[in-house]
């Protein structure tokens, strides 16, 4: 055939399946009676437009052969048992692979995530028993000569332990009126002795004591004043120390309530190594009015 219009012309000359559209029904298309395909197929086609789905269809029936008859062998799927009604979509699977929650996988991972808390809580408290201790002792060195602090502020050592002696022990040596008592309660000497009868001049209390080295070192002396503040001179191996030994009522107790004084003092001597005399005595000048306990000595220049 040439371009244009030639005229009508047979269906099947033309188009097979002309009936279905208007303009083959305008030029007197015909359905096939039998149907197309192999012989005894059934016919399934309908006119554009025909089927109308999401409404209830009402079951075939047998189909005569011609156009538009019910064929025996069709049945619409949503009218069989069991058929997706018309306008729903089919209910998804559940199941693993197939959309649902994977329980076992959050198992899991809430699992791991415990046990990195619990880890990370364990070296926690590991690296904190660990802190450096290094800092504990002072690191500062007195300028002053002389203190009468009560209580010490800041401690240096220089070396190991040193002789302390009680005042009233035997190798003390008492002069000038001194003497041992225990009448008064708090002296930490053994028994509770001291030594009394320093308020007056001459009188004195010597220590003969053996250090390792050369060099400074700091003189406690325990004691016990009362009322106003008292002082007394130091003597290091027959010379005079350069200040007075403070001996200040730091307790403030009361005139010649002395078991409410008691406290500690001390001065920084330059001593020599092996045999050193320290003498604590009353010179003209001097307030004396004290009890003496005890006397220690330490390495170094510290407070405590």
């Amino acid at each position: 055939m040439t371009p244009g219009d030639n005229g009508a012309s047979t269906p099947e000359e033309d188009d097979p399946f002309g009936y279905l559209y208007a303009d083959g029904q305008a030029r007197g298309a015909q359905p096939p009676s039998g149907g197309y395909g192999y012989p005894n197929s059934v016919s399934r086609v309908r006119t554009v437009g025909e089927r109308q789905y999401g409404q209830q269809q009402p079951p075939y029936v047998p189909q005569q052969g011609a156009y538009g008859q019910p064929n025996a062998h069709y049945q619409a799927p949503e009218t069989l048992p069991g058929g997706t009604p018309p306008g729903r979509p089919p209910a998804p699977r559940s199941g693993p692979g197939r959309g649902g929650p994977n329980t076992k996988g959050l198992l899991i991972g809430a699992i791991a995530v415990v046990a990195a808390v619990v880890i990370g809580i364990g070296i926690a408290m590991i690296n904190g028993n660990s802190d450096d201790k290094s800092g504990d002792q002072a690191g500062t060195t007195p300028t002053q000569q002389q203190s009468t602090a009560p209580t010490p502020t800041s401690s240096s050592s220089a070396g190991g332990a040193l002789p302390k002696v009680d005042a009233a022990d035997s190798s003390v040596q008492l002069a000038g009126g001194t003497a041992v008592a225990m009448d008064v309660k708090g002296s930490r000497a053994a028994g509770g002795k001291y030594v009394g009868g320093l308020n007056q001049v001459g009188a004195s209390v010597t220590w003969s004591v053996d250090v390792p080295s050369d060099g400074p070192y700091t003189l406690f002396t325990g004691y016990s004043a009362t009322g106003e503040d008292q002082s007394m001179t130091v003597t290091v191996n027959g010379k005079g120390f350069g200040s007075k030994l403070g001996l200040k009522n730091w307790r403030h107790a009361a005139d010649n309530d002395f078991a409410q004084g008691w406290t500690r003092s001390y001065v920084w001597p330059t001593l020599k190594k092996g045999n050193n005399t320290i003498s604590i005595s009353c010179q003209p000048g001097d307030k004396c009015n004290i009890l003496l306990d005890q006397l220690w000595l330490k390495a170094g220049r510290v407070t405590g």
